[in-house]
């Protein structure tokens, strides 16, 4: 027997409360699955997080992982929503209210996959945290390989002049200029709309502090790769938890000078304020989609995190040459385990502390 019956609640008192509880509780996830992609659906699922990996190797579950396998895995995330306007199909836990998407990989993709998820009707996205999670190639200067970076910035890597490398005037120090310079030593304010996507600080800053002592599993393998960059302290320390931006472009550029073209690239884009710590192609799709999401009352943009796990550097140590070094990762990057288990433990963290403490978090971010 209920105890609110053995406690001798009037009757009308145990109607409300059974009527209160129906009201609270989510709306089964077969009426949901039973509404059409993109159509009207009078039962939206509740979503407390997004969960956002940009490509997936091989099956879902059971073999060698990518950005998405770890998170479906462990956080149960068993349940299938086809998804036929985006990449690949959606997957949601109705307990935790998870949902994850796997984007596919540019800017590309990555913004129309997120568009289309923020305006597809079978979702209630109106208070969902949003966690952007995926691998990198990581600065040495800033980090080691495994490490983890919370952004503050998204710089468009690809809004650009460009000639041809063998063409580059001597005095120029790099063949890649900002779209709205006038030439490389131009040293006007940066037009920042569409190129430069600035996080919430106070999420970020509470992200950093909540995660900067995780843990992060150490291997000889990515020991053995941080030993080769002597004359990089950070490069060679076990993987940690740092706040660093990210300058996100279609090309997997790598090298010396690019890197100081990336470093020079993000502080010019965000007037001094940002520093280039990885590396990778899709946040500036997604963030400009949230962008216009949060325009249209669909999506909360102040709800968004970046975070970026390195599994390679985006520089080669001192005696190999860019060229020999880019082959060699394409065989297999070489943190690529290593950053996938950072990104999982990482933003783990701050996914448990927002649903464990989802009455707390649910009106407002956590600053």
């Amino acid at each position: 027997m209920p105890s609110f019956i053995r406690c001798g609640l009037p009757l009308a008192s145990l109607i409300l409360a059974w009527a209160g509880a129906a009201s609270a509780a989510p709306p089964p996830v077969t009426a949901t699955l039973a509404c059409a992609p993109t159509k009207a659906c009078a039962s939206p699922l509740p979503v407390r997080m997004v969960i956002v990996t940009m490509f997936e190797i091989g099956a879902d579950t059971g073999d060698a992982p990518g950005e998405f396998q770890l998170w479906k895995e462990r956080r149960h995330l068993d349940t299938r929503i086809p998804f036929p306007q985006g990449y690949h199909d959606l997957y949601y836990n109705p307990d935790s209210q998870i949902l994850a998407m796997v984007t596919g990989v540019g800017t590309a993709r990555s913004s129309a996959a997120t568009m289309a998820l923020g305006l597809d009707p079978r979702f209630d996205l109106s208070n969902a945290y949003w966690l952007v999670a995926g691998i990198a190639g990581i600065d040495p200067e800033d980090a080691s390989i495994g490490s983890a970076a919370w952004a503050r910035y998204s710089v468009d890597g690809d809004l650009a002049h460009e000639i041809d490398a063998r063409e580059i005037p001597q005095d120029w120090p790099s063949g890649f200029f900002p779209l709205d310079k006038k030439g490389p030593h131009d040293t006007s304010p940066p037009i920042t709309e569409g190129r430069v996507f600035a996080l919430n600080p106070k999420l970020v800053d509470w992200a950093f502090a909540l995660t900067k002592n995780v843990a992060i599993p150490d291997d000889p393998g990515i020991q053995q790769e941080r030993a080769r960059y002597t004359g990089y302290p950070n490069a060679q320390k076990p993987p940690f938890v740092l706040i660093g931006d990210q300058l996100s472009a279609m090309t997997f550029w790598h090298g010396k000078r690019l890197n100081d073209w990336a470093n020079d690239f993000t502080r010019y884009s965000t007037s001094g304020k940002g520093e280039f710590v990885t590396s990778a192609m899709e946040e500036t799709g997604t963030l400009q989609a949230m962008t216009y999401l949060d325009r249209a009352g669909r999506v909360k943009m102040d709800r968004v995190m970046v975070l970026r796990s390195g599994s390679n550097y985006s520089m080669p140590p001192v005696g190999t040459s860019a060229a020999d070094n880019l082959m060699r990762e394409n065989e297999g990057y070489s943190g690529m385990r290593a950053s996938l288990e950072s990104l999982y433990l990482v933003g783990s963290k701050v996914v448990d502390e927002l649903l464990t403490h989802w009455d707390r978090y649910a009106e407002a971010p956590p600053q």
